[in-house]
């Protein structure tokens, strides 16, 4: 954590840590909704509310 707070303020970034209960990988990055929970299996889903397509680690990290 140390280390990512180095590199942040090095490059001029804003870390931003994420309680551990935060549904990131359940929240569309594009709009915000939240969707139901899924099975891990689960990698691509498609927002219901404004129908953007995810990969669920790549939503995650965007979210």
């Amino acid at each position: 954590m140390r280390q990512l707070a180095y590199k942040a303020e090095w490059y001029g970034r804003t870390l931003v840590v994420a309680d551990r209960h935060f549904p990131s990988t359940r929240r569309c990055s594009a709009c915000h909704a939240l969707s139901g929970p899924k099975e891990l299996s689960v990698r691509v889903w498609t927002c219901a509310l404004c129908g953007t397509e995810h990969d669920r680690d790549v939503n995650a990290a965007a979210a």
